[in-house]
């Protein structure tokens, strides 16, 4: 009896450790997303904040499409993960709601087997029966297996009374799960129930905003041109002031002044190596944003004639944010043009980061500077009430794209 038991326990251990994988993997992804979710409702709200909130009537509604679209996208994808979550839970539930049943099914078979041995043992319960067993053995071998079989029996026994118990419990941790669940779930449907209402409210704000901007559609897009021509401009200064340190650096080694490359002291070696054993855990320029534009060429969102050529990208933060110094390194220069904000300009051995649209300026040239170290504050537009920070990263005089060297940008 006890050992045609033995397969079947093999298998329900089997069977009890790949749902135990199965559901760990369902848990992690689960976490995953509801991390990611949480993510995309503090952008929101950060967007609520930074974009939307004490704007003033003279925001332009080329700048008021851009944020609302910017919003809509980031929306959507909440309302995706959100339901992402949803489906996983569903099969969650699934899983063990058929846990629960194979465990129900289990406890009764364990039950029904330990009310048999409880019946067998009371009808053998005197210890004389026992002996008599042992005794009416016809040689010692045989005496000593019924002796291991009364053992094995009882310790059985025992074990099965332990399982019962186990069994019990896990049932109602399987049930607290499954109302867990479920609730997660209607809390979850509730929550894009919202976020659909939401989206919805904003599309409509986009069609009338939209069908304002086709009416002068010649006015944006010189706007839009104006602006590239202004954001190149700044560009061009910075690749220029990044040619003349290659040559100095050059010349001060002897070497030829029209190599491309920087010729490094060892220090400035040591800093370059360090800035790239960081790449995609520097820390952000401002302590709060919402990227607005991100790095290369791209399609205007809304004058789809238009093409966008970023060199950096865009954070949109809070008025009187201050800008802080990516990684440690030396003021290399402060640029300021005619009609445009001052640029600040960092060098790290052979890379630079330029910090643009900056109201004041707390360090000049040749100051050195550390990690997360105010550098100067973002300019706020009196008339629209946008305070952004352009940001980029460049090897050499080569651009680099800022989202895979900031942290979880």
């Amino acid at each position: 009896m006890i050992k045609a038991r033995f397969p079947y326990t093999l298998v329900v251990i089997f069977i009890c450790l790949l749902s135990s994988v199965s559901v760990f993997a369902q848990s992690k992804k689960q976490q995953e997303l509801e991390n990611r979710r949480q993510e995309l409702r503090n952008e929101i709200e950060q967007i609520n904040s930074m974009l939307f909130k004490n704007k003033s009537k003279e925001k332009s509604q080329l700048s008021l499409i851009q944020d609302l679209n910017h919003k809509i996208n980031v929306r959507s994808n909440l309302i995706k993960v959100t339901n992402q979550q949803a489906n996983l839970l569903t099969r969650e539930i699934g899983v063990n709601q058929r846990e629960i049943t194979q465990l129900r099914e289990d406890l009764e078979n364990l039950k029904k087997d330990y009310a048999q041995m409880i019946v067998h043992s009371y009808k053998s319960r005197s210890e004389q029966s026992r002996v008599m067993f042992l005794l009416s053995s016809s040689n010692f071998q045989q005496a000593y297996k019924r002796l291991q079989y009364i053992t094995q029996y009882t310790t059985y026994q025992k074990e099965q009374a332990a399982s019962i118990k186990i069994k019990t419990e896990d049932l109602k941790v399987a049930n607290a799960n499954l109302l867990k669940q479920k609730a997660d779930k209607q809390e979850l449907i509730k929550d894009n129930s919202i976020a659909q209402g939401q989206l919805e409210l904003e599309r409509r704000q986009q069609r009338t905003l939209m069908a304002s901007i086709q009416k002068d559609l010649k006015t944006y897009s010189s706007q839009i041109k104006q602006k590239q021509q202004e954001a190149n401009k700044i560009d061009r200064e910075i690749e220029k002031l990044i040619r003349e340190a290659i040559a100095k650096s050059n010349k001060k080694a002897g070497k030829s002044t029209t190599a491309k490359g920087f010729a490094l002291t060892p220090e400035a070696k040591s800093l370059a190596a360090s800035f790239v054993a960081n790449k995609g855990k520097l820390p952000w320029p401002v302590q709060k944003g919402v990227v607005t534009l991100r790095y290369g060429n791209q399609p205007h969102p809304i004058v789809k004639s238009a093409t966008i050529h970023s060199n950096g990208v865009r954070i949109a933060t809070s008025p009187g944010a201050e800008v802080r110094a990516v990684f440690n390194g030396e003021v290399y220069a402060i640029i300021v043009q005619k009609k445009g904000n001052p640029t600040v300009l960092v060098q790290h051995g052979n890379y630079f980061t330029a910090y643009k649209n900056l109201s004041k300026v707390y360090v000049k040239k040749g100051d050195k500077v550390v990690t997360s170290q105010a550098i100067g504050q973002v300019f706020t537009n009196s008339s629209t009430g946008d305070t952004t920070l352009s940001f980029s990263i460049f090897k050499e005089s080569t651009t680099q794209n800022p989202s895979l060297w900031l942290y979880k940008m």
